[in-house]
């Protein structure tokens, strides 16, 4: 799966009851991909191309190492800390990652 399926695909995946009272933006800035904006508001998740608005979060990598992520071969900390992953709020990302299956 290319990581703007992933995104895209992200909305039907969640659960309404789990987001419900839930306001967040995460924007996903992804070399080879492109950019990308994901917003959880009234219980409804949308995802956008392109940035806008003030992100909660803002995930910047590679589509390589997205999918590494999501395939489990690339451990999340340790592409923080190789620099492959950038992440301008973990504990945001932290709070929702299960949620996104980056768990």
């Amino acid at each position: 799966m290319d990581v703007k399926e992933f995104l895209f695909s992200l909305p039907a995946k969640i659960k309404p009851e789990v987001v419900e009272g839930v306001s967040t933006l995460f924007h996903f800035d992804i070399s080879e991909a492109g950019q990308f904006t994901a917003q959880i508001e009234n219980g409804q998740m949308t995802v956008t191309e392109g940035l806008s608005g003030e992100p909660n979060c803002k995930v910047t990598t590679s589509a390589e190492s997205f999918k590494k992520l999501l395939s489990g071969d690339l451990n999340p900390m340790m592409a923080m800390m190789t620099g492959k992953l950038k992440i301008s709020n973990p504990g945001e990302m932290l709070k929702y990652a299960k949620m996104f299956g980056l768990m």
